[in-house]
C-alpha cells in the first residue's frame, strides 16, 4: 500500500504544486477569482488520482478486490501526501516570494465588497477580518493549516466517491482465497 499510496500521492501534488508555480505569477493580470477557479479545477483535476491509486491497488495489490475501508484508506492516504504536497509549495512561495500576497487578498476583498454595495459597517467587518487573516498567515503553522484546508476537503469528497465506486467484494472462493493472501501480512 505504501507505494501505491506514494506514487500517486506524489503525483497529485505535483501536479497541484506545478498549477499553482504556473498561476500564481499572472494572478494579478487574472484576478483573485479567476487565479481561485483555476486553483480549483487544477485541485479536482489532480485528486482523479485518487481514482487510478485505488484501482491500481485493487487489481495489483487487492487481488481484483478492495472493501470500501481499504479504498477509502489508500485515498485518504493519497489525499494527505498530495495536500502536504500542496502546503509546501505555497509555504515556498508565501515566504520567498509573495509575502505581501494577504495585502493584495485583503484589498481585492474589501473592493469587492465596496463594488458589490457593502455597507460602511460591512466593509469595515471586512477590514478586520482581512487583519486578523494577515496575523495568521504570519505564523509559519497557522499558514499551513489553512492552506491544508483548502485541497483536503475536495480530496476526501473525491475519496469518498472513488472508495464507494471501486469497492469489489470477492465473487469466487479463489478471488476470496487470492484477496486474503494479498492482503496477508508477508
Amino acid at each position: 500500500m505504501k507505494k501505491t499510496v506514494w506514487v500517486f500521492g506524489l503525483i497529485s501534488g505535483a501536479i497541484m504544486a506545478v498549477m499553482m508555480l504556473a498561476t500564481l505569477p499572472f494572478l494579478d493580470r487574472i484576478g483573485f477569482d479567476r487565479g481561485a477557479l483555476v486553483g480549483y479545477t487544477s485541485m479536482v483535476l489532480a485528486f482523479l488520482l485518487v481514482f487510478f491509486g485505488i484501482r491500481s491497488y485493487r487489481d495489483n495489490v487487492g487481488g481484483g478486490t478492495v472493501s470500501f475501508g481499504r479504498a477509502f484508506s489508500v485515498g485518504i492516504l493519497i489525499t494527505l501526501v498530495s495536500c502536504v504536497c500542496y502546503v509546501i509549495t505555497w509555504e515556498f512561495i508565501y515566504y520567498l516570494f509573495m509575502p505581501d500576497f494577504t495585502d493584495k487578498y485583503a484589498a481585492h476583498a474589501v473592493e469587492k465588497l465596496r463594488a458589490n454595495g457593502g455597507s460602511a459597517a460591512a466593509i469595515q467587518a471586512q477590514v478586520d477580518s482581512m487583519k486578523r487573516l494577515k496575523e495568521l498567515y504570519a505564523n509559519p503553522l497557522m499558514n499551513a493549516a489553512i492552506t491544508f484546508t483548502e485541497p483536503f476537503p475536495i480530496g476526501f469528497v473525491v475519496t469518498l466517491v472513488c472508495a464507494g465506486l471501486l469497492r469489489r467484494r470477492p465473487n469466487s472462493p479463489e478471488q476470496e482465497s487470492a484477496a486474503a493472501t494479498a492482503l496477508s501480512p508477508s
